[in-house]
This record gives C-alpha cells, sequence and structure tokens, in this order.
C-alpha cells in the first residue's frame, strides 16, 4: 500500500468483484504508515519479540495512521471508481470488541505473559453494521482497530483481525493478500508453490518449518476464518492485482485453503 499506483491497480481489481455481483469487504492494516507517523511525532517503538508494544501516547497516532490516512484514502479511490465505499474501524457500531493481548514468552524453562500495552485481541464480532452496508450496495473498508468493553482503544494485528471478520460473515473466499505468490516448500523455490491443502495438514507444515516469518499469522487468520464461519481461504500475491480475479474462473493462483 506505499506504492499509490500499485494500490489504484489492486482496488481496481477488487471494484471489479463487486462489477461481477459479489459483495466486497477490505480489512487492511497498514505498518509502514504507522511507522513513519510514530517517527514523525518523536516517539519511539520498544519491540518485543518483534512485536510493537503501543503506548497510549501511541495509540493516538496508531489510529491517525490507520483509520485517518490509510482508511480515508482507501475510500476515496473506491469512490472515485464509481463505487460506494464506507470506512470504518472495529470500534463502529461495536463491530469488534477487543481483549488485551498479553504476549506469552518461554523463558527459563517457564512461560511469561509480557504486557504489549494497548495491543489487543479480537473477543468478539457482531457482522450487523457489514451486513446492513452490503445490503444497501456499499463496500465496507475495515482497519484493524477495537475498543475493549471499558472504551480502552486496541490496535490488532490486521491478519487476525481480517480471519474473523471473514468468519463472521460466513465469507464465501477468504483471500489474504501478501507479497509472494503463496506458500511454498521452500521459500527461496517458486516452484514448490503449494496450490492446495486442507487445514487440518497446517499443523505438520509448521511442524516441519515449512510455515514460517510472515506467513505465521496469515496462516493462523486463516484457520480462524475457516473455523468460525468462511467457506475457504486463499493466500495470493496482492502485487499481481490481476490474480484477484483470475483465480475466480477456476485458474491456479495461490495457495487454497479448505475445511
Amino acid at each position: 500500500m506505499t506504492d499509490s499506483k500499485l494500490t489504484a491497480r489492486l482496488l481496481g481489481n477488487i471494484c471489479s468483484l463487486k462489477e461481477k455481483g459479489y459483495n466486497v469487504v477490505i480489512v487492511h492494516g497498514g505498518g509502514p504508515f504507522i511507522k513513519l507517523i510514530l517517527q514523525e511525532a518523536g516517539i519511539e517503538s520498544e519491540f518485543i519479540d518483534g512485536q510493537r508494544k503501543t503506548t497510549p501516547e501511541a495509540m493516538e497516532y496508531v489510529e491517525m495512521a490507520l483509520k485517518g490516512k490509510v482508511n480515508g484514502s482507501l475510500v476515496s479511490i473506491i469512490n472515485a471508481m464509481g463505487h460506494n465505499a464506507v470506512g470504518l474501524s472495529g470500534k463502529d457500531g461495536r463491530t469488534v470488541v477487543a481483549e488485551k493481548r498479553l504476549h506469552r514468552r518461554e523463558q527459563n524453562g517457564g512461560t511469561e505473559l509480557v504486557d504489549l500495552g494497548q495491543v489487543g485481541d479480537v473477543a468478539e464480532v457482531n457482522p450487523a453494521l457489514i451486513n446492513l452496508l452490503l445490503e444497501k450496495n456499499y463496500i465496507p473498508v475495515i482497519t484493524c482497530i477495537a475498543s475493549d468493553k471499558n472504551g480502552i482503544d486496541y490496535n490488532i494485528n490486521g491478519d487476525m483481525f481480517a480471519g474473523h471478520i471473514a468468519g463472521a460473515v460466513s465469507a464465501e473466499q477468504y483471500v489474504v493478500l501478501t507479497d509472494v505468490d503463496g506458500l511454498m516448500l521452500d521459500k527461496d523455490d517458486p516452484g514448490t508453490i503449494i496450490r492446495e491443502l486442507m487445514v487440518s495438514e497446517l499443523i505438520q507444515l509448521r511442524e516441519k518449518g515449512v510455515i514460517r516469518g510472515g506467513m505465521i499469522p496469515k496462516l493462523e487468520s486463516c484457520e480462524i476464518a475457516l473455523s468460525s464461519g468462511a467457506q475457504s481461504a486463499r493466500i495470493i500475491n496482492g502485487t499481481v492485482p490481476e490474480q484477484i480475479t483470475s483465480f475466480l474462473g477456476n485458474q491456479e493462483f495461490g495457495t487454497l485453503i479448505r475445511k
């Protein structure tokens, strides 16, 4: 999403799904934008096992980046294409209720719980507002911020957030956009891409070290989606926007995960 021309092509292909009669829900994060706005504000980020600790001060800027910058931009581009997009976060209509996340760290043979500040998990999803917008022919564009039952705001991992949304709306297809062609047995060999697998096979692939790095949360989000109502999940290369419409014609793109 840091490449404006690529973003426009991507959204154009997503909107073409709407023109083909599909209901479309877009869920996004925005790590690079968060990093930039915190740098501009002079707020230093503390990372714990690769996860950003979010202070109350930082949370204000996280929301500015995700809701104000990224979400507003995506909505404007879609609307300029002749569609009707509505920008949301999980806070709107209490669509998502968050809960505080405590990071589990294995240390000295035991487990330590580490406070990440205002970093949360999804506790509940109410898809009523999303479904209402879809019924009225809008495209919901949702960013991964939500409040807990006491009104405290949390930043939630975008992949996990999206998986929960996909399950709650019983998505026919949950599509995860990344920067590689799919899950590969050997990450350095595109020829080893896995075209299709059952969700039950993910445990073994994780144990073998096939699933690692940035693929871990993406495939965890697929598990969440499939276990909570989505019919199928697919990981495709978002830097090749044409894949979004091509796989609907039963062409082999990305990695398809079935229940």
